[in-house]
């Protein structure tokens, strides 16, 4: 990879010129995808990334959402990233979307021949999910932007090997 005076480098070096991505959030649980958005766009903000929300019903319409993007928008995404929050209840509801979303997203994330990030939690109760949002398990939604930035990178870097 060569570097020259056009490339936008992040605190690690990873060339950000030109980088569009495109987040996927759920209103549902809205009080925790919030949060992971905020997070994410910090991070993507704060390395000079271009972005654009897409906000779906539930976690279950995330990879249509993407996979309607790529199909049908003439700005390419060079990652997608999909934020969620599934909380376990007293039903196998929870499997069933957490299993198909899981699937949805390592499907489009190998066909689609860009990074599809997981920023979708999974979680046995709120307070889980508290601690994924900024307490002491970190902050999954400046996660998911930082592995964005990274895969892109890795990306570009294949492809200009």
């Amino acid at each position: 990879m060569t570097q020259s005076d056009e490339d936008i480098f992040n605190t690690t070096g990873i060339r950000l010129k030109d980088a569009f991505v495109v987040i996927v959030k759920t209103s549902w649980n809205s009080h925790v995808t919030d949060l992971l958005l905020e997070g994410c766009v910090k991070k993507l903000d704060s390395d000079g990334v271009a972005y654009t929300i897409l906000e779906v019903p539930g976690a279950f319409e995330i990879p249509f959402a993407i996979q309607q993007y790529h199909q049908h928008n003439p700005r390419k995404a060079q990652a997608f990233i999909a934020l969620g929050c599934i909380i376990r209840g007293n039903t196998p509801h929870f499997e069933y979307i957490s299993q198909s979303v899981t699937q949805g997203l390592t499907q489009l994330n190998i066909s689609l021949g860009f990074p599809v990030i997981f920023g979708v939690l999974t979680v046995n109760s709120q307070v889980q999910a508290d601690e994924r949002t900024g307490g002491r398990q970190g902050h999954k939604g400046e996660e998911a932007a930082a592995t964005a930035i990274q895969m892109i990178a890795l990306s570009n870097a294949i492809k200009n090997a």
